[in-house]
């Protein structure tokens, strides 16, 4: 007869193995999603999920402006949620004066606003985005 130590090793082993196994199966390969006519701007999504609002979904994604590049002016088909990790850039938001945005600060862009940000340093800005959009529409657009 097994010992009651034994017993629950073995169970914990099992648990962590079927919840490792879970996750693994959920895993996405992360997908680079460049933005439109940005050549210095690499956006790596890392999650998806469902929301409450019907016909919509939360897209994570890691965004990184090159040092002296822009992202270019494009608008997302939902809200996008960022927050600077690192370095700094200047937002442009359409009817919204220029701002710096930098590590520790967020900041929040309405659906179909045209934006743009521009890294005029000299390192990377690397940022956390949360873009709630509609499903089956690109992440981006190019604007004018």
């Amino acid at each position: 007869m097994k010992k009651p130590a034994q017993t629950l090793s073995l169970s914990l082993a099992l648990g962590s193995l079927l919840i490792l196994g879970a996750c693994a199966m959920q895993a996405q390969a992360p997908a680079a999603a460049p933005a439109p006519g940005a050549s210095g701007l690499s956006r790596t999504l890392v999650g998806r999920a469902d929301v409450s609002v019907p016909g919509r979904e939360a897209v994570i994604a890691r965004v990184e402006v090159a040092p002296g590049a822009k992202a270019g002016r494009h608008t997302h088909p939902g809200d996008e949620i960022s927050y600077v990790m690192e370095g700094e850039a200047t937002l442009l938001i359409d009817g919204q004066p220029p701002r710096k945005v930098k590590a520790g600060e967020s900041f929040v862009i309405p659906a179909g606003v045209i934006h743009d940000a521009h890294n005029d340093s000299k390192a990377p800005i690397k940022l956390v985005g949360v873009y709630v959009v509609e499903k089956g529409k690109p992440l981006a657009s190019p604007a004018p």
